[in-house]
């Protein structure tokens, strides 16, 4: 995937990891929101979502800051995209000098704590980042005790701890332009707002989930992942589909596209083929499976489609033969000393590459009960010893080898597996399978 250059990006809510550093400045010691703003809903057309700047959400609670966290020598703060020119995100004209910046002007907005009613005003600011380091002008303020009014953009309040910088600063410190983004910061979704037909993820509050602009390149026989939606009305899709504004039967033949992909509506309404499972099926094209945002009612409260999703009706599914769930494979190593970390759970041993072994996600590792026990796949099939737990309820600790929990449909296996399935070595990472006990 990253040599077909598909990175994230920006999207509503951003945060960006990248940290930054301000010194000179002197502040209070503590900073607590001072109140809630209610949102309202933007005229048609006057929010403008250049760098995929957020929208305010009528009815909505934001929260509102007359503080800034205290600034010392060596101030972490969040780094955030821009654009100060006129009819750019930003608004009207920069309220030191009611002027418009170039993108090419290393400038800033700082949230109102920090921009101290003006006193920081055409100041420099020295921004410390990905191992660089750049000067920029402050020339705005981005303010955190108002918003979603036409002299805010119709945007939120800014958090208490934002540099909003132009893209000149981004590119001083050595960011490449596919990477001015981050992550899309979950919300917890009103009781019953989230339909979780066909096991469709909610958002988690505070989670953060990648967002992308792009896909991968389509060739002739473009990879990717099907995953199952209803375009039923009160379906799990959401709102009726994007390119014919309708609802659609489980039971015809239609798909979601990952918003590379989709490409600006430009394959709505034409087919695709899909093949899988041996088999092929040609499916229309209705909707936007939306890499760039999600977690709000427009999208049913679940998170952001990853690049490379074809998110297909029920009848796509049996068109291919496959029973309702889907089993992904994934590859992993068993030695001592490679990926799996310790030894496996069911023998307290490690395993050859050689030999075909295979983990099962919690669900299906059953507490130990299918452990030593063989199990099979779909097309060439082949026997595999149950040895170990994909755990998907811990991760990201010294215990599970610092990754993340397993999803809740992962056979982990081994080399072996790999090879005896037929799978060309470059091909090996995930595969759409069937399993059952041996």
């Amino acid at each position: 995937m990253k040599k077909l250059a598909c990175s994230r990006t920006v999207s509503l809510l951003i945060f960006f990891l990248l940290l930054v550093a301000i010194f000179s400045i002197a502040e209070a010691q503590s900073c607590k929101p001072s109140g809630k703003l209610k949102g309202k809903k933007p005229p048609p057309g006057a929010c403008n979502t250049e760098n995929n700047s957020e929208c305010c959400e009528p009815g909505k609670l934001y929260d509102i800051y007359k503080c800034s966290p205290k600034v010392t020598g060596h101030t972490n703060a969040v780094l955030t995209i821009n654009s100060f020119e006129e009819g750019g995100d930003g608004g009207g004209p920069s309220e030191c000098d009611n002027k418009y910046h170039s993108d090419d002007t290393p400038v800033v907005s700082l949230s109102t704590g920090w921009f101290n009613k003006k006193k920081r005003c055409l100041n420099f600011i020295t921004i410390h980042g990905n191992g660089k380091s750049v000067k920029a002008m402050v020339v705005d303020e981005c303010d955190s005790t108002m918003g979603c009014d036409a002299d805010h953009d119709y945007q939120p309040p800014c958090d208490n701890n934002i540099v909003d910088a132009s893209k000149a600063v981004w590119k001083a410190l050595g960011v490449p332009e596919k990477d001015w983004g981050g992550k899309l910061k979950g919300k917890k979704p009103p009781p019953r707002a989230c339909n979780t037909e066909n096991n469709s993820d909610c958002c988690e509050a505070g989670k953060f989930y990648d967002v992308y602009k792009c896909s991968p390149k389509v060739t002739g026989h473009t990879k990717a992942v099907l995953t199952i939606n209803s375009f039923e009305k009160d379906g799990d899709g959401g709102g009726p589909s994007e390119c014919d504004n309708k609802y659609h039967s489980d039971d015809t033949p239609v798909v979601a596209l990952s918003t590379g992909w989709f490409n600006k509506k430009r394959r709505c309404l034409n087919f695709i083929t899909i093949h899988g499972n041996g088999k092929s099926v040609k499916a229309k094209v209705v909707d936007e499976c939306d890499s760039t945002m999600g977690c709000d009612a427009a999208h049913d409260y679940q998170p952001p489609c990853d690049n490379n999703i074809v998110d297909a009706s029920k009848a796509v599914w049996k068109a291919l033969g496959v029973p309702e769930k889907d089993w992904v494979l994934t590859i992993n190593s068993f030695e001592e000393g490679g990926d799996g970390g310790g030894s496996s759970k069911c023998d307290n041993k490690f395993h050859s590459d050689n030999t075909s072994v295979v983990t099962l996600s919690t669900g299906w590792f059953n507490k130990k009960k299918r452990c030593l026990n063989f199990i099979h796949g779909n097309g060439k099939s082949v026997k595999a010893k149950v040895v170990d737990e994909c755990d998907s309820t811990m991760g990201s600790d010294k215990d599970h080898d610092f990754q993340p929990p397993c999803d809740n449909n992962i056979v982990d296996a081994s080399k072996a597996v790999w090879k005896a399935i037929g799978v060309p070595e470059r091909e090996w990472g995930e595969l759409d399978i069937f399993w059952s006990d041996a």
